[in-house]
């Protein structure tokens, strides 16, 4: 009798044949090759679909590692036949090296695995960066492996070789400088020291050349007032710090470096010394930076007003100090006053920063520091700081002279200032008439492509190289994986055509050696090891720059005005996506804005007022036009900017960057205006805003924006109540019952958890969380968060495993709840990173039908991913919203693949930790790979971890150290001394009335503000 029983499966021969399979591979399994079988291997059918491929989807295979590890990249698993020395699979190997980018430094370490960068950290043996990053430094080993950099050198946009590169071009220069040709070097900021020396070298076969310095975001103007130098700034000394238009918190200058100085005056009851002081922080500017975010008192100014404020907050010092008033129009601002008085009061303990590029709003500035004793204590001139050596006026004229046809030839080294320069418009259609051209950018950009030729620079994790970010202070850049292409560093390039060898590594240590060291080889390989070689001491200068304030001041009076009444543009630099020069990397492209929570764009900022005023709402499109130029983009409503003002970020718009950044935004540069010879980031003469009447989304990982008066959430007091008393500020919830009222804490329907071994947790000091979120990109480079793109973040799927939640403050009264949704006009505002919290009575872990989240014998709460069937009743109960699904196959579907869809891009992957696939839950495992090899390695050396020496990644990375992890079960801990400090303080844990137990405690945000804030 046949057998009628029903089949409920069918095998991988069967279901690979199956005609509704191979309509769909594509949309499940991303792109599959289509080119025929070299092997004779038997296609799915005539799509060209291999079975061997659909395996490989299944995760039966992935591209290994690439030979660059060991020489190039390879599509099959092979075993090491002759294994590198240096290699051990599945164990680390960690170089110390430096990232720069323009003026921004950072010393690292670099961690590769098998060969492959994957995770950079800070170098804690700097005395400049003292192991801090920022996102873009973290998120820049990504940038290694952009498969849209050129492949190898260019000649007229088609491909060549390098001697044939040399040959041509050495010979064009070569005629040219016979000629008596002017020739250009133009750069961004350079650091290295040696690079300058190579410099030197071309300079010299070519007498002409001329070296061309500009910046991105300028600081010429602090350079000048300062005669030609940036002074050192230490913030850990000031207990008054007043800030016009400086994000210094941000993106102005040194913002990590200064965040962790900022830090250290802001810390109270800490669990090193309790104290119960506080620096103050003033800060007057346009838009709500990041840096006037964190500050006690906030005020807003128009930006034709800036110049006249900071005359007013002079003239408002020199009253109480009794020197001689600057003649000028006053600007009346809240807190003005105010934060003179601070300044006098606590003189030889402040500092006054500003933003401006103006060099003479710069120079009344000194005046000012000079008065409150600043120079000696918080401002050093003793040290110079190398990170803005741009200069405006050069730039400007060596664009004038190409347009001129004075120029014969220009090398841009490392450069795109037809993309981000204000006369970038104008360079491009210099450049025809400019003999010979020559790009050294990794990519064809908007500036290379339109170069005769392009000798791409090798990625600095490919490099050799050094900087010198302060006098004195030194540190290296090595190679951490072989060239991918065919680039070569620039340097190389440069000493090849100045005759010389082109061996840049054994030109660097012979330097080093020569001109740095002095003291022989042994001290060579100590240097490379540590990454730095610094002095041992500071050289501290009481020296005030002379500046003529009264003349600066009338400059003022003819370039400023208290009264204007138009719209004016604001253009500044956004913390994440920066100047634009990794725009195409998607880690900065989808990294959440700290105050707009907005990402993959930029926008018309404008306050309520302003759009009220324009009959405006958040996501019109808009046309704004200034100088000619006139851009398209949608609305965006901001609280706390100044009326009457539109802020646009630089830093997108581009045309010829490559898949993640090409058209996403508009180009915000050529609204840059000059003033006093300086590149100011206003606009504030023949604006125009007039809607299209089309509507564009923006993509915001945060659409609320108040706390509502859930108290329970984020708590805060000011200093002179939490004096008084250290609990002041919290919320202890209450529950009423039978027995009278008891704390909500001691109800539960659990058990309770017992650890025998360890118990990890977390405490996050809402006082120094800046909101930069350096630890949002760390987090996403340590376990492997899929970029999903923008539309997927406005359908509200961002991934990120960590969030800065970002709360306004509201004037409602607390019994008006639909008040209390909106924002103050000029809020206070609060950051506070939300993660898994790990509870313990974890109410996700009771609803999960499969057993996919469960809780770990030392406090996890762990996620089970193949066993997970994608419910998504954990993420229901979750009453903290941390929990991320999958709904598409993130890294390997083309439509959401933004660097994951060739084998180059998965080599960022950290091996450590799974990939997750579509239909999963994932959300923070408080990097238990990593607590993991640190039990291991204690383990193998026969004791218990010590502590700190396991961190989590976004710990690790965060620039003020507000973060916190590590053993609670240790009484030794950092950890656990704190909350022995705080359980009675500022320690409370977020929603505490639903008693799920978390293990993440936070500290209360403390303000240093007279009066204490009503609801």
């Amino acid at each position: 009798m046949e057998n009628s029983n029903k089949r409920y499966w069918k095998g991988i021969e069967e279901l690979t044949n199956e005609p509704s399979f191979v309509k769909n591979i594509h949309n499940e399994f991303g792109n599959m090759p289509s080119e025929s079988d070299s092997k004779g291997e038997a296609l799915v059918d005539g799509s060209g679909t291999h079975r061997r491929d659909f395996l490989k989807m299944l995760g039966f295979g992935v591209a290994a590692v690439s030979l660059a590890a060991c020489e190039a990249p390879v599509k099959k698993t092979i075993p090491y036949l002759n294994k590198p020395v240096d290699v051990e699979p599945t164990i680390a190997n960690w170089y110390a090296s430096t990232y720069t980018d323009g003026g921004e430094y950072a010393s690292i370490l670099v961690k590769t695995r098998e060969g492959r960068p994957i995770k950079i950290e800070g170098n804690k043996l700097s005395a400049v960066s003292k192991g801090v990053l920022s996102g873009r430094a973290h998120a820049s080993v990504l940038s290694l492996y952009d498969n849209e950099k050129l492949k190898g050198p260019q000649i007229g946009a088609k491909a060549a070789d390098w001697a044939q590169l040399d040959k041509e071009f050495t010979a064009k220069l070569a005629a040219a400088a016979a000629k008596g040709g002017q020739i250009r070097i133009v750069s961004n900021t350079i650091l290295s020291p040696s690079t300058k020396k190579v410099i030197a070298e071309f300079t010299a076969k070519y007498p002409t050349t001329q070296h061309v310095v500009y910046d991105a975001n300028p600081a010429y103007g602090l350079t000048q007032a300062h005669g030609g130098i940036l002074p050192s700034i230490d913030f850990s000394k000031a207990k008054t710090i007043v800030s016009v238009g400086a994000d210094f918190l941000g993106t102005w200058v040194a913002p990590t470096e200064f965040a962790a100085q900022w830090a250290e005056t802001r810390r109270v009851g800490s669990a090193k010394d309790g104290k119960k002081d506080m620096s103050r922080h003033y800060q007057f500017e346009t838009i709500l930076s990041n840096t006037g975010a964190n500050a006690d008192y906030r005020s807003a100014y128009k930006p034709s007003q800036e110049g006249l404020v900071v005359v007013s907050l002079y003239n408002a010092v020199a009253k109480l100090t009794g020197a001689a008033a600057l003649a000028g129009a006053a600007v009346k601002l809240d807190h003005l006053d105010k934060a003179a008085k601070d300044l006098v009061a606590s003189k030889g303990a402040s500092i006054v920063v500003a933003g401006s590029n103006d060099p003479e709003v710069q120079k009344v500035v000194v005046a000012i520091n000079a008065l409150v004793g600043a120079y000696g204590s918080t401002i050093n001139t003793g040290v110079a700081v190398n990170y803005r050596q741009g200069n405006d006026m050069a730039m400007a004229n060596f664009i004038k002279e190409a347009g001129a046809g004075k120029i014969a030839a220009v090398i841009f080294y490392n450069a795109n200032p037809v993309y981000n320069h204000p006369m970038g418009a104008a360079l491009a259609a210099a450049l025809p008439k400019v003999e010979v051209s020559l790009a050294t950018n990794e990519r064809a950009d908007e500036t290379a492509s339109l170069c005769q030729f392009i000798a791409p620079d090798s990625h600095y994790l490919e490099s050799w190289n050094d900087a010198e970010p302060k006098t004195g202070f030194y540190s290296l850049t090595q190679p951490t994986i072989s060239t991918i292409f065919k680039t070569r560093q620039a340097q190389s390039s440069l000493l090849t055509w100045a005759g010389l060898n082109g061996d840049y590594a054994a030109y660097l240590e012979r330097n080093w050696e020569s001109n740095i060291l002095k003291a022989g080889a042994v001290q060579w390989k100590n240097a490379l090891h540590d990454g730095v070689f610094q002095p041992n001491v500071v050289s501290i200068s009481t020296a005030v720059p002379s500046v003529d304030a009264n003349a600066a001041a009338a400059a003022i009076s003819k370039a400023y005005t208290a009264n204007s009444t138009g719209l004016e543009i604001s253009v500044y630099e956004k913390v994440g996506l920066g100047t634009g020069s990794q725009a195409n990397n998607p880690w900065l492209q989808e990294f959440p804005e700290p105050v707009s929570k907005a990402c993959w764009d930029n926008y018309a900022s404008i306050s309520q007022p302003t759009a009220t005023k324009l009959n405006l709402k958040q996501g019109d499109l808009v046309k704004v036009s200034a100088k000619g130029y006139e851009v398209t983009l949608p609305v965006l409503v901001q609280p706390g900017q100044a009326q009457d003002t539109v802020a646009i970020a630089i830093g997108y718009g581009r045309t010829k960057a490559g898949k993640s950044a090409d058209g996403v935004g508009v180009n915000a540069y050529p609204f840059i205006s000059e003033i006093n010879g300086a590149c100011v980031g206003t606009c504030t003469q023949g604006v125009s805003v007039s809607p299209t009447g089309d509507t564009k989304d923006i993509a915001q990982t945060q659409t609320h924006h108040t706390v509502m008066a859930r108290q329970a959430v984020v708590q805060e007091t000011v200093l002179g109540e939490f004096v008084k008393n250290p609990q002041s500020g919290r919320f202890n919830p209450t529950v009423a019952t039978s027995e009278g009222k008891k704390d909500a804490t001691d109800l539960t329907l659990w058990n309770g958890h017992q650890y025998n071994n360890h118990a990890w947790g977390m405490v996050i000091d809402l006082n120094t969380c800046t909101g930069c979120s350096a630890c949002v990109v760390s987090c996403s480079a340590e376990n492997n968060v899929p970029v999903v793109g923008r539309q997927e973040v406005i359908n509200r799927r961002e991934m990120h495993w960590m969030r800065i939640d970002r709360y306004y403050s509201s004037d409602a009264e607390v019994e008006d709840l639909k008040g209390l949704e909106v924002a103050s006009d000029n809020p206070e505002v609060v950051f506070q990173p939300m993660l898994c919290q790990h509870c313990n009575n974890a109410p996700c872990e009771t609803v999960c039908p499969v057993l996919a989240t469960t809780h770990s014998t030392e406090g996890l709460n762990q996620m089970t991913y193949n066993r997970c069937i994608g419910t998504r009743y954990c993420a229901n109960n979750c009453p903290y919203k941390v929990r991320r699904f999958n709904w598409f196959r993130y890294y390997q579907t083309d439509e959401y693949d933004f660097h994951f869809n060739n084998d180059l891009g998965r080599m960022v992957i950290n091996p450590d930790v799974t990939v997750r696939s579509r239909g999963v839950m994932e959300k923070c495992s408080m990097c238990v790979q990593r607590i993991q090899e640190g039990k291991l390695t204690a383990k193998k050396e026969k004791r218990r971890p010590v502590d700190g020496e396991i961190q989590v990644a976004c710990a690790q990375s965060c620039p003020t150290n507000a973060i916190t992890f590590g053993d609670m079960n240790d009484p030794a801990s950092e950890i656990s001394k704190l909350l022995a400090v705080e359980k009675e303080g500022r320690a409370y844990g977020v929603i505490e009335e639903i008693n799920v137990k978390p293990n993440i405690s936070y500290l209360m945000k403390v303000r240093n503000k007279d009066v204490k804030k009503e609801a």
